[in-house]
């Protein structure tokens, strides 16, 4: 909170005359919005760097073991060599040789056959040769336990199988401490272990995780969540100051998986997230959402920046859906009840949404693009397919709810925009591109015949297609502001509908080829509900 500005001293008759004056301004301006649609406010701040972790620095010593199928060169330089039976062994011990202060286990070339757990130890850095040259592989409930703080891991494959117990609901890059460094990793795993790279929060650490950086990481193919945030059995659920650079989750759970609802990443399953960065990643054909997080946790301070999320929602539609509850996510990023900013992402061809916000409390999305939502699927009986869904903030506090600027949606097979139950909206410069529609429409604002469902808000769009009979339908609009440009042959390209309409001003608005007597307003419309105003 900020500290209070006192006032001077001595100026009692200039201070009681500056207060009548505000207080004036400020009736002024409660019956100026009262009676004038809404006019938006200026976007959110710019997005801030976060901490990095803390990470090993001491290089020295250098303890090297190599693999029983290493070069004879290797072999000859190496301080252990393995003989492919329970590896973990000579590499644990390496760890273990290690001075307080830290240093490096080199690995050479070659491929380590682990049948248990790798343990390191505070200021350690375990590093391969490389993802195409080093690999570690995982069997009887073995894997990378990263449990103590400041620990990097460095240039090696790791694959994991046949987990059962406790070890099954753990990652085989599994991370339980703070200040992680995981860079050029790729890992697999087969459907018995419930993530890839896992960082959660369990009983035992005393604090939230702070400080994690995955770099150029991969989750190829595997029959489990790829990237996985979650806690269990503790007080501490935030993770704090989480960077994700140039990773990517691939095919997750498309052949197997290890329940119904796996993703590429999921950054809040059960814990809090604040201030996560994720740049430069790719989510790709995963069974359920490529980016997603989970409706109940906080979600704070969350930046996405240049990501690609393509045919993600491999799952099929299911028999019967509603958005109210956990049928089906099918999303390219799924991110509701929670403050982010999305600049310059793109989605493409995922199943259900492109972008899905529910309870936006402060969202932000620049130069952001959907294509095709919708591709691969037939049958959109239950589930409607949508670029841009946005829905209920009229449970929450922030103002603006949503700002999009420069956002396009290209030739969505369902609805490029849906709003609904929305307030302090602000779009500037929509693009909505030859969607093929849901129920004859492109993109639906409001909802409800009854009642003012889309209110306080501002709409700027430019809209082309001939697919629908209507590109743009508003119902239940108060005090919304429309401009922009519609290019149709549509039959009826701007309809406004609703008994819940009032003070809807569309202005600047530019429709060929028929002009604005090509805006629709339907009987339930109250008269003077809606202003018309010539560019």
């Amino acid at each position: 909170m900020s500290p209070a500005i006192e006032c001077p001293r001595g100026r009692g008759g200039r201070t009681l005359i500056a207060v009548i004056i505000v207080i004036a301004a400020v009736c002024a301006v409660v019956l100026v919005s009262h009676f004038q649609p809404w006019e938006p406010t200026s976007p959110g701040p710019p997005v801030l760097a976060i901490p990095t972790p803390m990470v090993p620095t001491m290089t020295e010593p250098a303890i090297i073991v190599a693999a029983s199928d290493s070069s004879a060169a290797s072999k000859a330089g190496a301080d252990y060599t393995c003989d492919g039976i329970d590896d973990q062994y000579e590499i644990q011990a390496a760890i273990d040789a290690l001075p307080a202060r830290g240093g490096t286990v080199q690995l050479t070339e070659g491929t380590f056959k682990c049948s248990g757990n790798i343990l390191p130890r505070s200021y350690t850095t375990l590093k391969g040769q490389g993802d195409d040259r080093t690999t570690l592989v995982f069997t009887n409930n073995g894997l990378i336990w990263m449990k103590n703080d400041s620990v990097a891991l460095e240039g090696l494959r790791a694959t994991g199988s046949g987990y059962s117990g406790k070890s099954a609901h753990r990652g085989v890059i599994y991370i339980t401490a703070s200040h992680m460094w995981i860079k050029d990793v790729t890992a697999t795993a087969d459907r018995s272990i419930q993530a890839v790279f896992y960082v959660q929060s369990i009983e035992g650490y005393t604090r939230d995780i702070e400080y994690i950086a995955f770099i150029g990481c991969v989750a190829e193919s595997p029959g489990t969540y790829g990237f996985l945030h979650s806690s269990q059995d503790t007080d501490y659920t935030v993770h704090r100051y989480v960077q994700y650079t140039d990773c990517r989750a691939v095919d997750c759970g498309r052949d197997s998986r290890f329940n119904n609802w796996v993703t590429g990443f999921d950054f809040a399953e059960l814990n809090d997230i604040e201030s996560l960065r994720v740049t430069r990643c790719i989510a790709e054909g995963n069974w359920e959402s490529g980016f997603h997080l989970e409706w109940a946790p906080n979600k704070n301070d969350v930046v996405f920046t240049d990501c690609i999320s393509r045919n993600n929602g491999q799952k099929p539609y299911p028999d019967y859906y509603d958005t109210s509850g956990e049928y089906y996510f099918g999303a390219g990023y799924y991110a509701p009840k929670g403050a982010y900013t999305f600049n310059n992402c793109t989605a493409e061809g995922n199943s259900a949404y492109g972008f899905f916000f529910s309870y936006p409390d402060g969202v932000y999305l620049y130069d952001c693009t959907d294509l095709e939502t919708g591709r691969g699927k037939t049958d959109y009986s239950q589930v409607k397919p949508t670029s841009f869904f946005i829905v209920q903030s009229l449970l929450t506090n922030a103002n603006p709810s949503i700002v999009m600027e420069n956002c396009e949606s290209i030739k969505s097979f369902g609805y490029g925009l849906h709003i609904a139950l929305m307030d302090h909206v602000q779009i500037s410069n929509f693009r909505l591109t030859d969607p093929a529609g849901i129920d004859g429409k492109g993109a639906v604002v409001g909802g409800s015949p009854r009642g003012a469902l889309f209110v306080d808000s501002s709409i700027d769009i430019h809209a082309t297609g001939d697919r629908v009979s209507t590109l743009i339908y508003a119902m239940g609009n108060r005090n919304v502001v429309y401009s922009g440009q519609i290019n149709s042959n549509a039959a009826h390209p701007f309809v406004i509908d609703g008994y819940g309409t009032s003070n809807v001003r569309v202005q600047n608005m530019q429709i060929s080829p028929g002009g604005l007597t090509d805006i629709t307003l339907t009987q339930d419309v109250p008269e003077g509900a809606v202003k018309i105003v010539r560019a």
